[in-house]
């Protein structure tokens, strides 16, 4: 049976009134999307169309989901809100604070030993407030709520950018701050401006090497990095409903690599199949009784031009394996001879040192059963691997089957380290080198969704390449970048040539998911008694203390930083060994903007103090602004703030005293987490304005006093020399927004309400 299975029935009860007056409204058939966001406006049934990339909307998610990482800065967050219990159903997830380094079993071990002070604070919170608590080694969050808690035609929002993944399951999931999830904890309604949407009509059928992740990968290069902002991308046609469950799910996990609001599937079989196979027969019957309100209007997928912003096309029986990267999860290359090309022009190194098969993208029981598949045809055809293999299982339910299945011996066999059912190198929890800072130029690939430069094991020289399991079990069998199984040969132990056959692999496991303990612990029905103890001089967790408001008087503001060119969340808060600090916001400063390149020096971590003319570390130089009640700007380039969820990267610039961040176009979460902790978050209205900007320049906000919607603000920029500049920004804060840069943040703003 379901958790919340009486939600869910709330939900379904009230689908088909409210999308029916949807459509009256709005005139027009309704895509799966459309569906979800009007039947879930915080006022109830739609009084009105909303345009899209416009209108900012209230709404009230059903779910929420934390993991162990960001949920230590959400739950010291929710914690100030003077609530009881999370008011919407909640849960937390351990999976980020553990390294693979030995195994599965000794790496488990090793978190416990190491963060165990995190996972009892994290364990009590839960408990006190009505959260349900995944333990350490039950799952990654993202796998664990597609097998748990997603459902067809819900809203959900998650404390990691890859909460969208339950968009496999027909969700509208999205990643979003912890301050939003506070929000919503507290009872409060969640605004989110209209998304417009992208249309992706998936015709043929995948055979043979091609994958679910070859589409992401495909629709990735098609519309870049930041392509999807503010959009949701909508699957369908006879190439998705062909799909499994999973594999949707591991397109709409990669969505969040395009900038993608959130991505998602409409209702069909394969979910149904997943459904029943998930002890969740019950909410595949109450699904089927509203099965016409979860998916888009034939109309739509129909003349999908009439309906959608934008329209991609794939066909997928020509569709072929690709592998993205290095560096940037966007960039295609066909395998085989186009990689040779790419990599020889470009000096990449075709050996390839590491596979890595799971994260949250791609660790279900159908992407080990296909690995699998490839990895016992190497013992059955006398091949030796090339290259180490890593295995990192999705969940406590999918290892154990798997176990009980023989998928994980056959990995073993060759040599394969099973690491613990959590993200590991995929989020840099990789215990790959003792001085990563000085490791050599390599090659690795890898199934999981982000492959950013020091990423995976904290190697600014490791080239990241991004493919499906199969193609990643395949390659690392071969040990070189460019190998093409669909036409390249291999020599065996023997000395002869063989090749490697199709991938074959189960939907779902023949014999059933099989589970002794999920790792899952309900919380008590009143924790009002539970105390959460945080000591004063621990080095991971530190009570918050309320931001004070800017204000209107921003004058003087010294440049911090100028960053050039790609600066994504890993650059402003790295994560991997500083994910220690993420419940201790002054320690975790430190890494503050460490990653970013200064545009006057192309360094890292390494600015000019207008203070003594002096270079030195960027949160150090900060803090030196800090003690000398300087107010600091940080100035960036295109989609700044790519990336994780992690809102860690807004609040410590504001712990530090940066009031302001102006770039030529922001991430969509990222423009969220800094306005949540009262910054200001601008784009330069003229893009080459950036040029203008020099390394000791002062910034006076010149008409702050009048900061109101749709209004430009208007900064004056004092160059050395006592010349100025006038630059005119442009901002998308409404007038909430705008109150919580008033009060100093968005949970001061909460608090004064629950206190009135």
């Amino acid at each position: 049976m379901a958790f919340d299975i009486e939600m869910i029935k709330s939900v379904y009860s009230k689908v088909v009134e409210r999308v029916d007056a949807a459509r009256e409204i709005t005139g027009k058939p309704l895509t799966l999307a459309e569906k979800i966001l009007y039947s879930h406006l915080w006022d109830g049934n739609p009084t009105k169309a909303f345009e899209r990339g416009k209108d900012y909307v209230d709404f009230a998610p059903d779910r929420i989901a934390l993991q162990d990482a960001t949920a230590q800065m959400a739950l010291l967050q929710f914690m100030q809100a003077g609530k009881s219990k999370v008011a919407v159903p909640t849960t937390t997830h351990c999976d980020h604070l553990i390294q693979a380094k030995n195994g599965a079993t000794m790496d488990l071990q090793s978190a416990l030993n190491t963060s165990n002070e995190v996972f009892n604070f994290l364990e009590s919170v839960s408990n006190k407030y009505g959260l349900g608590f995944w333990k350490p080694g039950a799952g990654i969050i993202h796998q664990v709520v597609l097998e748990n808690y997603a459902f067809p035609g819900g809203m959900m929002i998650g404390t990691d950018s890859h909460t969208v993944n339950a968009g496999g399951l027909g969700m509208v999931a999205i990643g979003v701050g912890g301050a939003d999830a506070v929000d919503v904890m507290a009872g409060m309604a969640w605004e989110l401006k209209f998304p417009k949407l992208i249309g992706v009509k998936l015709t043929g059928k995948l055979s043979g090497w091609t994958a679910p992740k070859d589409v992401i990968l495909k629709v990735a290069g098609i519309v870049s990095a930041k392509g999807g902002t503010g959009a949701i991308v909508e699957y369908f046609g006879e190439g998705a409903t062909a799909m499994s469950c999973t594999g949707k799910g591991t397109i709409c996990n990669m969505g969040a690599e395009i900038g993608a609001t959130t991505s998602t599937f409409g209702y069909d079989k394969s979910m149904e199949r997943y459904l029943r196979a998930t002890d969740r027969s019950d909410v595949a019957d109450e699904a089927n009784k509203v099965k016409d309100y979860l998916t888009g209007d034939a109309e739509v997928y129909a003349n999908p031009e009439n309906y959608f912003d934008q329209v991609i096309e794939i066909d997928l029986s020509e569709l072929s394996p690709l592998l993205n990267g290095p560096f940037t999860p966007d960039l295609s290359t066909k395998a085989g001879a186009d990689m040779t090309e790419k990599a020889t022009k470009n000096d990449w190194p075709l050996k390839v040192e590491w596979g890595l098969i799971g994260s949250c993208t791609n660790s279900s029981y159908e992407d080990l059963s296909r690995a699998a598949s490839i990895a016992q045809q190497a013992i059955d055809k006398g091949l030796k691997i090339k290259s180490e293999l890593g295995i990192n299982p999705g969940s406590e339910k999918v290892r154990y089957t798997a176990e009980r299945d023989g998928i994980l011996s056959v990995f073993e066999k060759l040599d394969a380290k099973i690491f613990t059912n959590a993200c590991g190198p995929c989020i840099g929890q990789w215990a790959r080198y003792s001085d990563p800072a000085n490791a050599p130029k390599n090659s690795i690939i890898h199934s999981f969704n982000r492959n950013f430069a020091k990423r995976a094991d904290g190697n600014p020289n490791t080239h990241a390449f991004v493919a499906s399991p199969e193609m990643v079990a395949a390659v690392a069998i071969a040990g070189r970048l460019d190998f093409n199984p669909m036409t390249d040969k291999l020599i065996n132990e023997n000395g002869e040539e063989v090749m490697l056959d199709e991938p074959t692999g189960w939907e779902l496991p023949p014999k059933g998911f099989e589970v002794k303990d999920d790792g899952y612990l309900a919380p008590e029905e009143n924790g009002s008694h539970v105390k959460i103890a945080v000591k004063e001089d621990s080095e991971r967790l530190q009570l918050l203390t309320p931001f004070t408001p800017l204000g209107n008087d921003l004058y003087g503001v010294k440049l911090l930083i100028k960053a050039f060119g790609k600066c994504t969340t890993d650059h402003i808060s790295m994560a991997g060994p500083w994910l220690r600090f993420r419940g201790h916001l002054d320690n975790i400063s430190n890494n503050c903007l460490i990653g970013a390149v200064n545009a006057f020096n192309m360094k890292t971590n390494f600015v000019k103090s207008q203070i003594d003319g002096e270079y030195d570390a960027v949160p150090k130089t900060a803090r030196a602004y800090k003690a000398a009640g300087i107010k600091t700007i940080v100035v960036g380039d295109h989609n700044y703030g790519e990336g994780s969820s992690r809102e860690h990267a807004a609040m410590e610039p504001r712990h530090l005293g940066v009031a302001a961040v102006l770039v030529k176009s922001f991430a969509r979460i990222h423009e969220t987490n800094l306005k949540k902790q009262g910054m200001l978050g601008l784009t330069f209205a003229n893009e080459s304005d950036y040029d203008l900007i020099q390394e000791d320049d002062t910034f006076n906000f010149v008409d702050l006093n009048a900061f109101a919607p749709g209004k430009p603000l208007t900064l004056e920029v004092v160059h050395a020399d006592g010349s100025k500049d006038i630059i005119v920004t442009n901002h998308t804060y409404n007038q909430g927004q705008i109150d919580w840069y008033n009060e100093g943040s968005a949970l001061n703003l909460i608090k004064k309400e629950n206190a009135a």
